[in-house]
């Protein structure tokens, strides 16, 4: 061991013993055990390779990710890990978040330069979306739904999870034959054929992965619906016309902060004045959102490049510029980890198929640590997932009652 990588391991070591809560048991390289504080959880980590001490002090999250990816140390449960990582380094983060309003100011300039925003949306999406389409059908139920699903029972499957998660989406638009509704971010489809043919609207959807239209467009096919779905491969600020309805589900998260204001410019533009809106996405939580936006963690580096999460408060002040109106906000945060625990049960039950996709055991790792991560940081609520019903203002200023007796309230069930 280097004299460098000596002093690394002896910090985090040193680190690691003021944890006030959970317990690490680390079996070192050199074959000597640590047991640092007290309590459950407790978990056990092997280091195979003296590599990680440095990675993991010098790189954060983002070094414990792409160790843990490279094979350098194992764990025997992951999620419970980041858990005792997230709770040890909230002081951190939080001192962190005063101090993001001023660094997101100075950074500002600097990160807006080099690359038209069209061109960065549709590079970093694909980054992520068009990986292989056979990965994710092996990863995802038979909906090919990619966000969180609603769980009315544990021994619910994932598949009718994901259904009742669109289904709900659908009953808070209030769909019915006589709708236009359009859909921002298509993924592979599940959510337009779901209401196409269960409320028999007529529906265009549009994503900016080439690998998801051309699925999503077959699905669409097979399922006999092209008589009223229009799968588009359009930007969001590349759409035309009016729509009675308009939704998003989990698309609003690969936004970049800086175009928050412009998507729902686009989204009040393309509803009816009568119109409404539903907007599912994973939200960070309040006072964070200034230093998500400058601060590159291990999902922005290997998972979403240029993803921000926005703030309950951020993302209804944003749809509020252009006259959006909040009606209803539902959190079903905790709903996520069960469906992420779901698809890291899928992946690891197909690793010899996923293999055959020419994705490595780095890759397949990567992911693992992904979804655990994701996993630990809604138990521990430094993120949420929340449905937004949302209606153009115009629609509330047609009658002075309407202001004075709305249709719906302001809700946070989940």
């Amino acid at each position: 061991m280097t004299s460098a990588r000596g002093a690394a391991r002896s910090t985090v070591l040193a680190l690691a013993r003021r944890l006030e809560w959970g317990t690490l048991v680390i079996d070192d390289e050199l074959g000597t055990r640590h047991v640092c504080g007290a309590g459950a959880p407790t978990v056990e980590v092997r280091v195979r390779d003296d590599r990680a001490w440095a990675a993991v002090l010098l790189r954060g999250s983002i070094g414990l990710g792409e160790s843990y990816a490279q094979g350098w140390w194992e764990c025997d449960d992951l999620t419970s890990l980041l858990r005792i990582v997230f709770t040890a380094l909230r002081p951190v983060t939080r001192a962190l978040d005063r101090m993001g309003t001023t660094t997101a100011r100075f950074a500002d300039p600097v990160r807006r330069l080099g690359v038209t925003r069209g061109g960065r949306d549709r590079r970093n999406v694909r980054a992520h979306y068009d990986i292989s389409n056979e990965f994710f059908a092996l990863m995802l139920d038979p909906t090919m739904t990619y966000s969180c699903g609603l769980f009315a029972r544990p021994q619910v499957s994932l598949a009718d999870a994901q259904r009742a998660k669109l289904d709900r989406i659908c009953q808070l638009l209030e769909l019915s034959p006589d709708d236009e509704l359009l859909e921002i971010g298509s993924g592979w489809g599940s959510f337009a054929i779901h209401a196409a043919s269960s409320y028999g609207c007529r529906v265009t959807t549009t994503t900016i992965s080439e690998a998801q239209f051309e699925v999503a467009r077959d699905r669409v096919a097979s399922a006999g619906l092209t008589h009223l779905i229009t799968v588009r491969p359009d930007h969001y600020r590349e759409l035309t016309g009016r729509y009675s309805k308009v939704a998003s589900i989990e698309m609003f998260e690969a936004v970049g902060w800086r175009d928050h204001d412009e998507f729902f410019e686009a989204c009040s533009r393309l509803l009816d004045p009568h119109g409404l809106m539903a907007l599912q996405t994973i939200v960070i939580e309040e006072g964070a959102f200034d230093r998500t936006k400058v601060h590159q963690d291990f999902i922005k580096r290997f998972i979403f490049p240029g993803g921000c999460l926005p703030s309950v408060t951020a993302l209804v002040s944003s749809a509020a510029r252009p006259g959006l109106q909040l009606l209803e906000l539902h959190d079903i945060g905790r709903h996520y980890p069960e469906t992420l625990r779901r698809w890291r049960s899928s992946l690891d039950a197909q690793r010899e198929n996923v293999t055959r996709l020419g994705l490595d055991e780095s890759f397949q790792r990567m992911w693992t640590f992904y979804l655990c991560y994701c996993e630990a940081g809604f138990i521990q609520g430094r993120v949420s997932d929340v449905q937004v019903l949302l209606s153009n203002r115009s629609a509330r200023e047609t009658t002075a009652a309407a202001w004075t007796t709305p249709r719906r309230r302001v809700a946070t069930t989940g």
